[in-house]
């Protein structure tokens, strides 16, 4: 039989696999404070719908509690936790950040999932570590508004700032390709008309973007997402991706346009509120129509970001069994 890792291999090569690839993910909150529980999450998940990726998917802090950060869970429905003590108070702030080592406690116990991961899972299907852009994780070093304002007025101090975050990442990902992953999930949350012009985010995340991809270069299997509405889509499309993920059901372009646009693979087509509000019958109509608008290929059946941790089983489930009426015989 072929395994996650060849139905992705032949996807990605641009050939029509034996069925269209299938992944979903979403938070672990409360498990995600400990390494061992948050591994050990993702490997019943993986077990329970046998997805044709792992996207590893930690709390969005884990790369920032070296810095001082804090945050708390306080119950979200994507899983996601509330931040509560930023570091980032004052424009001088930037300058002062030091660089990271991947051995600092919270990056290590993220590097030490990876390889509880690996180990349960065998390569026979694909892990992916999710790795946010300087940007992303500098908006929670500040907060969305500081990080903004600081932009604006004190720009070159919000660019020191982003070289430290890169230097750091960059020594992150360097030691999570020593875990035996198969790709990094890059997410990119300001490529988005309502918070940066295209020429902001040009010049704040363009640059350390390309460098952190280029660290992953020897990759197969990277992904970058593109978080939010209004996205600046056609500005990443060159960027050294195979795959690229967004909310293709709430944002343009669709999968159709996106297709003549990119010409790696398309990550999505299924929408987080039909995960959560709607049938399984609406499922696999969503489902079958991603897969026709791609034309049986290059698709990974997905949503645009993390499942909601109040989806119910029956409809993630049914996400997964529709791609094997596809199944070649």
């Amino acid at each position: 039989m072929i395994t996650h890792r060849e139905r992705l291999e032949s996807c990605l090569r641009g050939d029509i696999p034996d069925r269209p690839p299938v992944a979903l993910w979403r938070h672990f909150p409360v498990d995600d404070q400990f390494p061992e529980d948050l591994a050990k999450a993702h490997l019943d998940f993986q077990r329970t719908y046998d997805f044709d990726l792992l996207k590893v998917t930690p709390a969005s802090s884990f790369c920032l509690k070296d810095w001082g950060v804090e945050d708390i869970w306080e119950g979200s429905s994507e899983g996601t936790r509330r931040y509560s003590k930023p570091v980032i108070k004052n424009p001088g702030d930037w300058e002062r950040l030091p660089i990271l080592d991947p051995s600092s406690p919270h990056l290590e116990g993220q590097l030490a999932c990876l390889r509880q991961i690996r180990h349960g899972l065998g390569t026979d299907t694909p892990i992916l570590q999710t790795i946010f852009n300087p940007l992303a994780q500098a908006k929670h070093l500040a907060d969305t508004d500081s990080l903004l304002i600081h932009i604006r007025l004190y720009p070159e101090a919000v660019m020191r700032g982003l070289e430290t975050i890169t230097k750091t990442t960059l020594r992150f990902v360097e030691a999570a390709l020593e875990t035996g992953i198969d790709g990094i999930f890059y997410a990119i949350q300001h490529a988005q008309a309502g918070l940066l012009s295209q020429d902001e985010f040009l010049r704040f995340s363009q640059e350390s973007d390309l460098t952190l991809l280029e660290s992953a270069k020897d990759l197969w299997c990277n992904m970058l997402h593109l978080h939010g509405e209004n996205i600046y889509f056609d500005k990443i499309t060159k960027y050294p991706v195979h795959i690229i993920n967004w909310h293709d059901r709430e944002t343009s372009p669709s999968l159709t346009e996106a297709q003549t646009r990119f010409k790696g693979v398309l990550c999505g087509g299924l929408s987080r509120d039909s995960l959560v509000l709607k049938t399984q019958k609406d499922i696999k109509k969503e489902a079958i129509d991603a897969i026709e608008q791609t034309h049986h290929k290059q698709l990974i059946l997905s949503t645009g970001c993390v499942v909601p941790v109040i989806a119910p089983h029956g409809n993630i489930l049914s996400a997964r069994r529709v791609v094997d009426q596809f199944l070649k015989t």
